[in-house]
């Protein structure tokens, strides 16, 4: 018992230790307007990085925007953010995304996601889950650098294609798969 005490307690100093080098603002706590801005500026840079991402964009029955994640374990570990969901450009809601993890991990790391939410089923099954769980109810396709490019409008088959963007920081893997989102209200 008393090792795993220690684990833990080295844990809580790497965490501490990194997570304020991978963004210099709080992720915690943000205003209604100060998500928007992020959100604003996240969605340019993914559209800038990934042109596939803005043709999945017009097509999308919502988007969903993280833009920036912190992620940041050793042995335990755990990541935090909050976004966006956006559906006809307009924001409809706000959510904060949050796991936790235990296993062979170290490091720490932040990246935006975006979920595209292809079909109105996936879209209303989002909105009325209390607590969505990546993994479970409709099928999400991660979005990797090779699948982007053979996108397009008419191979879209899938309920909701997740794209990872602006990582920083270094940590072993990255996947959504775990993740929890549930719907805040920020100050305004």
């Amino acid at each position: 018992m008393n090792k795993f005490i220690g684990i833990l307690l080295a844990a809580l100093v790497v965490v501490t230790a990194i997570v304020p080098g991978l963004n210099p603002r709080p992720a915690i706590g943000a205003t209604a307007a100060e998500i928007d801005r992020n959100v604003d500026s996240a969605l340019k840079k993914l559209y800038a990085s990934t042109p596939k991402a803005k043709e999945l964009s017009k097509v999308a029955k919502g988007i969903l925007v993280f833009p920036n994640v912190v992620k940041a374990g050793l042995i335990v570990g755990g990541q935090y953010g909050e976004g966006a969901l956006r559906v006809g450009g307009n924001t409809v809601g706000y959510y904060n995304t949050v796991e936790a993890s235990y296993g062979l991990q170290a490091g720490g790391q932040s990246f935006g996601y975006a979920l595209f939410f292809m079909n109105d089923s996936a879209l209303e099954y989002f909105e009325n889950s209390a607590g969505f769980e990546i993994g479970s109810g409709p099928t999400v396709v991660l979005v990797d650098e090779g699948l982007a490019k053979s996108l397009s409008t008419s191979t879209i088959r899938d309920d909701i294609y997740a794209l990872i963007f602006g990582q920083k920081g270094l940590m072993a893997g990255i996947g959504l798969r775990g993740s929890k989102i549930s719907k805040i209200t920020p100050a305004k």
